[in-house]
């Protein structure tokens, strides 16, 4: 096995209910580097460090990729919309990054085939030269052929590497409806070009922090660990399971909390006003109508009223976003109803034969991207760039405290090799290792040919059999090797409720990826919650699991049950029937 297909055990609950991961943290309370926020770029910037060999400690108040990062479109993407914002570096930049991932990742990252619906010859043309001089959205207007023909063509010269993603293709009317008949008869043309598909974000991060934890015991991470003050001791942190509280010294703290990263840093004692975040909604529809009008291509657009939305086939589902709108980060994002009534206008408009109705929506979640304060500036003008701010640390003389301003999913590595440069230079040490290359997780050795994965099925198809270790293989890539190896003798029973996913599967998910709480099951290592197929029946089967491997009472059991459908049912609009559990 590759050192990056190494997992750390997860630590087990050690005396008094403490977490050892945490108490690793708690009883060597010094670090060269505290990184606050493990979205991905927190985490991608922790592995960057740990590979250096730096002594680094990651902490984060929720679970670990469970805020904006877990909020995503699940694309990666060099973002053609930047060409019209000037950002040019951007979108080479994220170009680069999006070819590498397909090969570095490819367990999680394919090549996505993306059309886009137009309407018009000239539209947009005579407007788009003054949004990117003035960066003002001004009137609405739906981009033309001609422009959208012009944009492909620069955004296929950025992707001159060797042919990660074929060029773009453009068709008449009557070519796009022969291939997309449930498109509305209304479009004049068709541009079909590729950027990539994540379809498992939350996934892919985890990949990246066992890589780096399986660097060496001077990288720690810890989840549900909140940065909750400074003092001359160092970081103020909390266990948000205990309650229990000590600090952490350091020469370096990262705040990498993204759109909170404001709050984090009045937290601890420096305000600031960098952050000016909007909110992204979608959901999730279980429509085989629509599913089948997509003929299995994302399809990306702007609406009439400048957003840019998309409608994407996933895991069996279509999922539909996405909106822009300003948001107070002090209060939880959520997708509401009007929003719900602004997709199905916009599905209406693409696909106008194609009935959709609320009770199709399985899942629906809502997030806030991580974008600099903007004052005036229309939103979709907004950089999607980013930048580091630096400031000492008063109550600490001799610490510095970095701040990361904006970033995205795609360009997760070479960020996180920029911040991490950054603090090498602080702390007067030199590069020793570049993450350019290299594998991620289960992408290590992941076989990316038919045949190339026929022999990885049939070699480790013994225990489980060759279709379920397929499964595995698509799950979680090569990392599979780890779980099928653990279940030598032993029989990989199926749940009673879910047959997509086994009982071993789920208690070795809750031993090794660093699981708390039931809803780090339901949401972040697994699909169950964003296909649709969570039942009660099926929360309460894992609850006994979990709760069998973690160690949980009769009493915590049923917390977890009742916060996991509370959360469900506030954030993501998944209502379950009565468990008799709790009755």
């Amino acid at each position: 096995m590759s050192p990056q297909q190494t997992i750390p055990t997860t630590p087990r609950p050690g005396s008094g209910g403490e977490r050892a991961d945490v108490a690793a943290i708690r009883t060597r309370p010094q670090a060269s580097v505290l990184v606050i926020g493990a979205g991905i770029n927190g985490i991608a910037t922790f592995r960057d460090l740990a590979l250096q060999g730096v002594d680094v400690v990651l902490v984060e108040r929720g679970d670990f990729v469970s805020g904006a990062s877990a909020a995503s479109s699940h694309m990666i993407h060099g973002g053609i919309r930047y060409l019209e914002n000037g950002e040019f570096r951007l979108v080479k930049e994220s170009v680069t990054e999006r070819n590498a991932l397909i090969r570095i990742a490819p367990h999680y990252v394919k090549p996505l085939e993306t059309t886009v619906p137009i309407f018009s010859t000239f539209s947009g043309i005579l407007s788009a030269p003054m949004r990117f001089l003035t960066h003002k959205s001004g009137k609405p207007t739906e981009r033309g052929a001609a422009l959208i023909k012009a944009g492909l063509v620069l955004y296929d010269s950025f992707s001159r590497d060797g042919g990660s993603v074929p060029r773009h293709r453009f068709h008449g009317r009557k070519r796009s409806l022969a291939e997309l008949p449930a498109l509305n008869d209304g479009i004049k043309y068709t541009a079909t070009y590729y950027d990539a598909s994540m379809h498992d974000p939350e996934r892919l991060a985890l990949d990246v922090l066992f890589d780096g934890l399986a660097a060496g015991d001077h990288a720690r991470a810890a989840n549900y660990l909140e940065a909750v003050g400074t003092g001359a001791e160092g970081v103020r942190l909390r266990d948000t399971v205990t309650g229990a509280e000590f600090d952490v010294a350091a020469d370096v703290v990262v705040n990498t909390s993204g759109p909170w990263t404001d709050l984090t840093n009045e937290g601890l004692g420096r305000p600031t006003a960098f952050m000016g975040g909007t909110k992204g909604s979608h959901i999730v529809l279980d429509n085989d109508e629509l599913l089948a009008a997509t003929g299995g291509r994302e399809i990306f657009f702007e609406h009439e009223d400048g957003r840019i939305v998309l409608i994407y086939p996933l895991k069996g589902r279509v999922m539909v976003g996405t909106t822009d709108l300003e948001h107070d980060m002090r209060e939880p994002a959520v997708c509401t109803e009007a929003e719900v009534d602004y997709f199905f206008e916009l599905i209406a408009h693409v696909f106008p034969a194609v009935p959709v109705d609320r009770s199709q929506i399985v899942y629906r979640f809502s997030g806030v991207r991580p974008l600099p304060r903007h004052d005036d500036e229309a939103p979709g003008f907004v950089s999607r760039d980013y930048r580091i701010e630096r400031a000492d640390v008063l109550e600490r003389p001799g610490t510095t405290l970095l701040s990361l301003v904006g970033g995205k999913w795609t360009t997760f590595r070479a960020l996180a090799e920029h911040l991490s440069d950054e603090v090498l230079a602080l702390l007067g040490r030199d590069r020793t290792h570049s993450t350019a290359g290299l594998a991620i997780g289960g992408g290590a050795g992941y076989p990316t040919t038919e045949d190339a994965r026929r022999v990885w099925t049939v070699a480790h198809g013994d225990e489980v059999g060759r279709l379920r270790a397929e499964e595995l293989l698509e799950r979680y890539g090569t990392r599979a090797e780890a779980f099928i190896a653990s279940t030598e003798g032993e029989r990989d029973e199926p749940l009673a409720h879910h047959t997509g996913y086994s009982r071993r599967e789920i208690a070795w998910l809750a031993r090794n990826e660093r699981v708390v709480h039931l809803s780090d099951i339901v949401l972040r290592r697994t699909s169950i919650a964003f296909t649709g197929a969570l039942t009660a029946p099926l929360l309460d089967e894992l609850a006994e699991v979990v709760g069998a491997e973690l160690g949980w009472d009769f009493e915590r059991r049923a917390v977890e049950m009742a916060t996991t459908r509370e959360l469900l049912a506030e954030r993501h609009g998944v209502e379950l029937e009565a468990s008799a559990t709790l009755v």
